[in-house]
């Protein structure tokens, strides 16, 4: 699988975190692949992602479908600039498992406002939502971040630089329910 088309011009930030997803995901490939018992109980979970809203930021997003990809998650990228309908056409297209908000824009707070009530009304009461990345303006303690977004009907919230194997862990956790 290639994380990036022939087209597309990387930079040497782009091209270090590939290689540091390639090193993490080849020394964690028996912890995260289907002959292990964490992910034995998963059958190809489904989680939909996107950048949410006015947000462009599309390395990250790549970066975190690529290692879910690799880790066993069945992923579905909607990309950048992803509206709260289109999570949610997406998630009850695809039968989703999960979905996973990022934004790196500092308006995630602002775009996931009302989210976990359409996902209701769309049918999709249990899916769990996951949001992480930079999602509020300015420096703001992430715990008070994190209460707010846990109010908003949240499953789990990840701040800025969260590393991939948590986000995995947590994953194989959360489906093991």
């Amino acid at each position: 699988m290639k994380l990036f088309r022939e087209t597309e011009l990387i930079n040497a930030d782009i091209f270090f975190y590939y290689h540091k997803v390639t090193k993490f995901v080849q020394a964690n490939n028996k912890k995260y692949t289907k002959d292990n018992t964490i992910n034995t109980i998963m059958d190809k979970k489904v989680i939909v992602t996107g950048v949410i809203g006015a947000d462009v930021h599309a390395v990250g997003n790549k970066i975190l479908t690529y290692a879910l990809e690799e880790a066993g998650f069945k992923m579905i990228n909607l990309g950048v600039m992803v509206s709260q309908e289109e999570f949610i056409e997406a998630a009850v297209e695809t039968n989703a498992d999960a979905i996973l908000v990022s934004s790196l824009y500092g308006h995630g707070e602002i775009d996931c406002y009302g989210l976990r009530d359409k996902c209701d009304e769309a049918g999709l009461m249990d899916i769990p939502l996951l949001a992480g990345g930079n999602l509020v303006v300015g420096k703001q303690d992430f715990e008070e971040v994190e209460k707010r977004f846990m109010a908003m009907g949240f499953t789990k919230v990840y701040p800025p630089n969260t590393q991939l194997d948590t986000t995995i862990a947590d994953l194989n956790i959360l489906f093991s329910k």
